[in-house]
């Protein structure tokens, strides 16, 4: 049985799942099963969302290449989901989503898709390595994480850190990199879809430093492999802040020791 068949079993399948209404045209329905620190859903979360319309669209299997505009904070609740189809392709198709709510776009988003199928014959070339981090069953959960009083994130994906995060005990001096393991809490494997979603997982680098409030701009997520199932070893960091903003950038890499994802992000510090 394929993840296609049994998508209903997972909460990020159900909870970014649309229907058509109109040719191209879709609704969604938000829920806050992916809150973060604030009332407001997760941005990648809402992405998936977006997305979920234009997998619909597109010929290819993998998104390769997402580019999306954060305009406003999404809201649990209604949503409408408008794609236009730019190009398709032998190998590539191309397409343009915006996500709504309440008459306002909310998101943005242009995507390439392609076939990400294994090719022994391809060329291989990694000149970085995976975060060396100790087996998942041996890292700490943050009691935070671990049994959140209300539905959020922590409530829909697991986090293993290798020692305990500075920035949940007011400690705010240290770098802004942070290397842990993710994996969605309801077993639900990654696949290149989801990756696109879960590249803005992670709890912000600028944490470390004091930055407590942060809203992303603009977001690039690059999907590099079809992950094998199991945990994924996730780097999270920022080099640079200034003028009110700061860079993220996040690696993710699959049990094998493959890169899967990578991604950068703008984002404005409020």
């Amino acid at each position: 049985m394929s993840l296609h068949d049994t998508c209903h079993e997972y909460r990020f399948d159900r909870d970014t799942a649309v229907q058509e209404r109109a040719e191209g045209e879709f609704t969604a329905t938000l829920t806050d099963a992916w809150r973060t620190f604030t009332t407001h859903p997760n941005g990648g979360y809402v992405l998936g969302a977006a997305l979920s319309g234009l997998d619909r669209q597109l010929p290819h299997p993998d998104p390769l290449v997402v580019s999306a505009f954060f305009l406003r904070p999404a809201a649990p609740g209604g949503a409408v989901v408008r794609t236009e189809v730019v190009r398709q392709g032998r190998r590539t198709a191309t397409g343009q989503v915006v996500l709504e709510q309440g008459g306002k776009e909310v998101v943005r988003a242009g995507a390439t898709y392609g076939d990400l199928s294994p090719d022994p014959q391809a060329r291989v070339l990694s000149l970085d390595r995976p975060p060396q981090l100790p087996d998942p069953e041996q890292c700490l959960v943050p009691a935070e994480f671990e049994a959140p009083r209300e539905l959020t994130i922590a409530s829909s994906v697991q986090y293993r850190y290798a020692q305990r995060p500075g920035w949940l005990d007011g400690e705010v001096g240290g770098c802004p990199h942070a290397e842990f393991w993710m994996r969605f809490a309801d077993g639900r494997p990654a696949d290149t879809r989801s990756l696109v979603s879960m590249v803005d997982f992670a709890a912000p680098a600028v944490l470390e430093v004091g930055e407590f409030s942060t809203v992303t701009v603009e977001l690039t997520v690059h999907v590099r492999a079809r992950p094998v199932a199991g945990w994924l070893a996730c780097r999270v960091f920022t080099k640079h802040v200034g003028g009110g903003l700061h860079e993220e950038d996040m690696e993710i890499w699959d049990r094998s020791g493959v890169l899967v994802a990578q991604a950068r992000q703008l984002a404005m510090l409020v």
